[in-house]
């Protein structure tokens, strides 16, 4: 069971409560707040590109990032076409950033850096960002938090479209900060009608916001702040997600 080999072709279609727009207009409040030095944009672990576009479609420059083939194959097929200049799409991990240049801003969005289980690992990926950010660049992340991933312990949740259907389980192990996921997932084909099954596993660590704010800060950025879910507020106890920004120095 690796992750996301079968999901990335209904992953729009378990997903199609999540509010892109929403989230580019939150992401433009921050740009407002603090201006990035471009519009160059990469968005890092973007999935299959929904932000991507979104904020393509806005008229930002966009580099989208992602460790599995499979997502940025629906990604890339997605923004044919889209903003001003057609996005760019990259296979690779976090850790290993390699891009042909810099870029203005940063953003890594849905949980993604939770699915950085190895604290090492991300110190670097917080690292490679801070290399390719212009000084004075941008970077925003959101996590989901340590309370919201141990409240999960157990549970059982079900997902279902007319093409998909997805049944899965967490736990979470406070020995490793761990929340997994056990996916049993269902789905259509197009061409055949036929339903093909699969299995994934997928794990999020719970990290906290002074943990991450060290880590920014070894990595050489500035100006970090934390904000509630989708807010412009510091977070609140008991949220669910918090928001990062962080600044490299001019």
């Amino acid at each position: 069971m690796s992750s996301y080999d079968f999901l990335a072709g209904c992953y729009d279609q378990l997903t199609y409560d999540v509010r892109y727009a929403a989230w580019a207009d939150y992401i433009e409040k921050h740009f407002r707040r603090q201006p990035p030095p471009g519009k160059t944009v990469l968005d890092l672990a973007c999935g299959t590109g929904s932000l991507t576009r979104e904020l393509a479609l806005r008229g930002y420059e966009m580099i989208g990032v992602d460790r599995s083939p499979e997502m940025l194959a629906e990604a890339a097929e997605k923004n044919r076409g889209a903003g001003p200049i057609e996005p760019i799409f990259l296979c690779q991990s976090m850790e290993q950033l390699d891009l042909y240049g810099t870029i203005d801003a940063c953003v890594c969005c849905l949980d993604s850096v939770n699915y950085v289980t190895d604290s090492r690992r991300l110190q670097r990926a917080f690292q490679r960002v801070h290399l390719f950010l212009m000084p004075g660049g941008l970077f925003l992340f959101d996590v989901n938090t340590p309370e919201k991933l141990e409240a999960l312990d157990g549970q059982v949740f079900l997902d279902e479209t007319q093409d998909a259907y997805c049944v899965w389980r967490a736990e979470f192990s406070r020995r490793s900060r761990t929340c997994s996921y056990f996916m049993d997932l269902f789905r259509r084909d197009g061409e055949s009608g036929l339903w093909r099954r699969g299995e994934e596993l997928h794990r999020e660590r719970a990290y906290t916001i002074p943990e991450l704010s060290a880590m920014l800060e070894r990595a050489g950025f500035r100006d970090i702040h934390t904000f509630g879910e989708l807010k412009m507020r510091p977070p609140r106890p008991g949220e669910g997600r918090v928001f990062f920004t962080a600044r490299k120095e001019p």
